[in-house]
This record gives C-alpha cells, structure tokens and sequence, in this order.
C-alpha cells in the first residue's frame, strides 16, 4: 500500500517554454533530450516544455513510499520518467527565475519515477503545443486547482532503488 509522505504546492512562471525540477546537487546546463515529448530528462533533472502562452502554473509535488493511485480529474496529457536523484534536495528552475527550493522530503537519494499529469486553463485562451507549433485542442476544464493559472501540474514521484 502506498502512502502519502510529504507535499507542496510551487507556483512557477515557465520562461524560454520551460521550467525544471533538478536535483539540487547537479549542474543543470548541457541537458541533450529528445524535444519531441513534453519532458526532458537526464540524470538529477526533468524539464517540462510548455506552451508560450503559459505565464502561470501551479505545480503540485508529492513525495510517495511506492507506486501512487491514480489521481482523478481532466488532465490533458501525462508521462512517467525514471530519474536518479543523487543529492535528494529539490528545486524548480526557469531560466529566468533561476532555481526556487522547494521544501518537499524524499526518503534518500537514489532512483526516483515521477509521473507528470498536466492540464490547461481553457478560460486563458488557446494554445500552440510546443512539440509541433500546432494549436492544442484543449477541453473546458472546471477545476478550482486552475484558478488563476494557465496551467496545473502534478508531479508524483517515488522511490524504485536506493543509493
């Protein structure tokens, strides 16, 4: 059974289509992903390509003890990715912004998968996807999490392997 260790809730403004969460402990520069998927990832780091349009988000962090259920609502899309944590301490970093800590425990450094569920504000207009230049076809979402923000993010992640 899984359980609910720790959480936190960061508003981030994305800059350049993007914004990360790394690992503390590791140098972010030289990430070399495939930008044809939302996130980019390498060891310590996960970035999300997001529309140009998004200037707000929301993004919800949960630290699990093994695999989380699913969490229910009207997400646009989602992907896993595994990644190993070295260092344990988090942030969220724009280009701009640089690095934000945010105070979310997890259990040690070691090998971490993170599911991604996103969903966007279809009151803040449309939306070019930043993967093919095309507009998404975003559904009406009534959720409170939207509430001021251009997009919602939750990120779940748990412990596969410790260091």
């Amino acid at each position: 059974m899984s359980k609910l260790l720790d959480a936190t809730e960061v508003r981030v403004s994305p800059s350049y289509r993007t914004f990360g969460l790394v690992d503390t402990s590791v140098d972010t520069y030289g990430l070399d992903a495939d930008p044809s998927k939302w996130l980019l990832f390498a060891p310590g780091l996960v970035y999300m390509q997001v529309p140009s349009q998004v200037i707000r988000a929301t993004v919800r962090l949960e630290s699990w003890s093994a695999l989380p259920p699913e969490e229910g609502g009207q997400w646009f899309d989602r992907e896993e990715v595994e990644v190993r944590l070295p260092g344990g301490g988090l942030a969220i970093d724009t280009v701009d912004g640089g690095c934000q800590e945010v105070p979310l425990t997890l259990p040690s450094p070691g090998l971490y998968r993170m599911r991604w569920q996103w969903m966007f504000n279809s009151d803040s207009g449309s939306f070019t996807s930043p993967l093919t230049w095309r507009t998404l076809v975003v559904p009406p979402v009534r959720e409170a999490r939207l509430d001021g923000v251009d997009l919602y993010c939750l990120i779940q992640i748990w412990r596969t392997s410790a260091e």
